[in-house]
Order: structure tokens, then sequence, then C-alpha cells
């Protein structure tokens, strides 16, 4: 009997072992990897400069030889963006969009747990869960392993990431501000 632990103990120290080893392995050659991958791109972006400048050498020969005046060109506005946020509870998530005057969303924090959520601006037009990437590996006990969304008409979607274990509820990690919102997922 105390022969089959100590024979389950050492297998089990040099299945550790060997783990660690192969592990230290993949992150050897995914340094060696990256840094090739790094100079690769600073030639890249030596040519493509090289190409550039003397692109904007002809352009500007050009421009100098066209007697025309052109009014400049207005800068294309880009959409508004993601900004990644430091929430409550030390929670961190992602605000996409602005919101429109007079939105429930503005009242929102990130953080904050699902019931929260819906006392301060009602419930939603659509609701559903599904699972992320992180629920299927193995031994991944912490966070963000399911995720809840919540859509409201003419406002947008919330998604709500679960907690670990031990946690209970679904937090707001997310919030896409959208006035075209139809209201279905």
């Amino acid at each position: 009997m105390m022969t089959n632990r100590f024979a389950y103990a050492i297998v089990a120290i040099v299945a550790t072992f060997l783990l660690i080893g192969c592990q230290t392995a993949q992150k050897s050659k995914s340094t060696e990897t990256a840094q090739k991958s790094k100079s690769t791109e600073t030639a890249q972006k030596s040519k493509s400069t090289e190409t550039t400048q003397k692109s904007k050498s002809t352009e500007t020969a050009q421009k100098s030889k066209s007697t025309e005046s052109q009014a400049p060109s207005a800068k294309a506005e880009s959409p508004s963006g993601t900004k990644t946020v430091k929430g409550i509870n030390g929670w961190e998530g992602d605000i996409t969009g602005t919101p429109a005057p007079g939105s429930r969303f503005k009242r929102l924090k990130i953080g904050m747990g699902m019931q929260q959520v819906t006392d301060l601006i009602g419930q939603p037009t659509d609701r559903g869960a599904y699972v992320t990437g992180k629920a299927w590996i193995p031994f991944y006990h912490g966070s963000d392993r399911h995720r809840y969304e919540m859509v409201y008409q003419g406002l947008g979607r919330l998604i709500f990431s679960s907690g670990g274990i031990g946690a209970s509820g679904y937090y707001l990690t997310s919030i896409i501000h959208n006035a075209k919102e139809s209201g279905y997922r």
C-alpha cells in the first residue's frame, strides 16, 4: 500500500518537471519567433518609409507645378472608439461609442452587478447568455468563463461577465452605446 503511494508521488513529481520543461521550451521558442518577426517588421517599415518619402517628394513636385489653388480636404472623422476603463470593485471593461443625450446608460459603471443595473435602468428588450473560450481551459477557475448580454432598444447593449469560483452573479464589463439598436440579439 505504501509502495503504491510512493510510486504515485514519484510519477506526479516527474510529470510536473516534464510539464515545466515543456512550458520553458515553448516560451523560449515564442520569444525567438517574436524577435524574428520584429526584425522582419523593422525591415519592412524601413522599406515602406523609403517608398513613402519618394512618393511624397513626387507629390510635392506635382503640387508646385500645379497653379490651381485647392481647398484643404477635411479629415474624415473616425467613428467613436472603444475606451478601456477601470470600474468599481477592481473590474476593468470597455465602453464603446458615445451615449445619446438623456441616455440611461450614463448612470452605469463598469463592475456593477446585474441586479443593480436592472434596478437603475429597467428591464432589457432582449437578453441571453453564451460561453466564452475560457470555459474550455482545463482547471481555469477565473472570471469571464461565460457572459450574459442585455439589449436595450434605442440605447445599446450591456455585457456582463461571470465572476470566478466562489463569486456569484454577473458583473458589467462592456457598455456598447448605439442609438440605432434594434433591441434584439
